[in-house]
């Protein structure tokens, strides 16, 4: 992911590349040209100038750099992006609110060797922004999806209490607690039960590397699902673990047992899938079209994955 360090005073640049080199990590710092005007490049070396500020003084900065520097701090007014645009430089957008694969993380120094901490510990490598895979500008598409991410799936994680498990940079599960057993789980209507949702976007991203890689991602992520059944106190009652999914073979192969689902509700599932793969542009099928319910009982999965 992405790291990017706004940095306005010589103390908050010694702080910073202090933290940064005993961490043997580089990252990108966003330095007003003012700041600049008397800095060593030598002190920088692998690391990413970018600008803050006033974006009249960018030519100062190429000097610094030895190169063009293109990477802006976001402006606090949309007058501001007019004026980087007009001297082909490129705002940062507003930083993630929390780590994740290919994200760009703006942090202050005063919190960086905490943030640097977390990031090793979640299994993340912060890079300069300019080495962040595939990076590029955004388009309409990536705005439809900010928006489909926010209006449909945040809103229904509000709305159904979903538990996000993905901390780690490869975990992909989510879990939502229920308070009945929904068809066809063989268990009492009002038994309490745990569903499984998959963290879209991130599966998506590792089945795009490899189809290994995502699949060896969702069956690690289970120990999670098995820590939060016995740690969160919404879980407790849940008699039994669930997911309707077209990627029930790798339940299948984790142990769950497979159910067919009611004809009706497996058509109205596997048009919400459909929906899915195109909202996230994924082209890779998956191995089956016919959405199932894999489920265990609560003993069963935490004997398994607690």
């Amino acid at each position: 992911m992405g790291l990017s360090i706004p940095v306005r005073s010589d103390a908050d640049l010694r702080a910073a590349l202090a933290t940064l080199a005993e961490a043997g990590v580089s990252a990108t710092l966003l330095l007003s040209p003012a700041l600049a005007r008397g800095l060593d490049r030598a002190w920088l070396a692998g690391h990413e100038v970018g600008g803050l500020g006033d974006p009249a003084g960018a030519p100062g900065l190429d000097v610094l750099a030895g190169t063009p520097v293109t990477t802006w701090a976001t402006p606090e007014r949309l007058r501001g992006l007019r004026a980087l645009g007009t001297r082909g430089l490129h705002a940062l957008p507003p930083g993630a609110d929390r780590p994740a694969p290919g994200a760009l993380l703006t942090v202050d120094p005063a919190q960086l060797p905490a943030l640097l901490a977390d990031l090793k510990r979640l299994g993340y490598r912060p890079v300069p922004v300019r080495d962040v895979p595939d990076l590029r500008a955004g388009t309409g598409r990536d705005l439809f999806l900010h928006g489909y991410t926010r209006l449909v799936e945040d809103r229904f994680a509000r709305q159904h209490g979903v538990i996000d498990l993905a901390q780690r940079a490869d975990a992909v599960m989510r879990v939502a607690p229920l308070d009945h057993a929904p068809a066809p789980l063989p268990l009492p209507r009002t038994a309490h039960t745990a569903e499984l949702h998959l963290h879209s976007p991130r599966i998506v991203g590792l089945a795009s590397r490899s189809a290994l890689t995502a699949y060896r991602a969702y069956l690690r992520s289970l120990r999670d699902v098995g820590a939060a059944l016995q740690d969160r106190p919404e879980l407790q009652e849940a008699q039994a673990v669930f997911a309707v999914t077209l990627f029930h073979a790798p339940l299948a192969q984790a142990g769950f047992t497979l159910l067919d689902l009611p004809p009706a509700m497996a058509r109205w599932y596997g048009l919400g899938f459909r929906l899915l793969r195109v909202a996230y542009g994924t082209t890779r099928a998956p191995s089956e079209d016919t959405p199932k319910m894999a489920w265990l009982p609560r003993d069963e999965f935490l004997r398994r994955y607690g």
